[in-house]
């Protein structure tokens, strides 16, 4: 008898994740899942993004993490509502705990929902939020072996994020490499180099989301 793992939690996830996708076109939402390992930058550029954003556009978080609301405190610092998801062990996220947070945002009232994922370069990439783009934030000081060796993750994600190029001078990274090894990877994704902290290629990255909410507008 064959027996697979976690079909029926999959199956599960992925009714609520129709669910949640049908929410947000409803009301007309960009959803971007981000998934990254722990300390890549995931809120540092969530921060910068909603500091940059706020003023075209309503902005919700939901921020997933084991405990703690440490990040959702930031983005709300930042000016955006942020809901805290804590999952006490979990590794990811699901599209049920999503489900369960929609009450607390007026969607009516929203343009852009960021979903910052657990750290974990292993299990939120096989899960089905009902956004509309996964993406996933590598930073420079992880090292060059990180795409080959998770590449689930790097496989079912449409853009990578490097991080921290500031950093480059003072590390042993290739950028080049790093492209070499996505595109062996995943053909389709491309590679978008930043630093949330000096804000190098943020205007890349903000004209992303801009086109990304215009081309969400057009199919709704």
């Amino acid at each position: 008898m064959k027996v697979i793992l976690g079909e029926d939690v999959l199956v599960d996830n992925n009714t609520a994740a129709a669910f949640n996708r049908e929410q947000f076109v409803k009301n007309n939402i960009l959803v971007i899942n981000l998934m990254s390992s722990p300390g890549a930058g995931k809120t540092t550029l969530l921060q910068k993004t909603v500091a940059c954003l706020s003023n075209e556009f309503r902005i919700g978080v939901i921020e997933g993490d084991l405990a703690t609301e440490i990040d959702a405190n930031r983005i709300r610092e930042a000016g955006a509502q942020a809901v805290q998801i804590n999952t006490g062990g979990g590794c990811h996220l699901d599209a049920r705990m999503i489900a369960k947070t929609l009450p607390q945002f007026d969607l009516e009232h929203f343009d852009i929902l960021f979903i910052e994922n657990v750290g974990n370069l292993v299990c939120p990439s096989g899960y089905d939020l009902g956004q509309n783009h996964k993406i996933a934030i590598l930073s420079v000081p992880e090292g060059n072996d990180k795409i080959p060796k998770y590449p689930v993750m790097f496989r079912r994600t449409e853009m990578v994020i490097l991080n921290k190029i500031d950093l480059l001078p003072y590390l042993d990274f290739s950028v080049e490499q790093a492209i070499e090894d996505l595109k062996g990877i995943n053909p389709d994704s491309s590679l978008m180099i930043v630093s949330a902290r000096t804000d190098e290629g943020m205007d890349q990255w903000i004209n992303w989301i801009r086109s990304a909410y215009q081309q969400c507008q057009r199919q709704s």
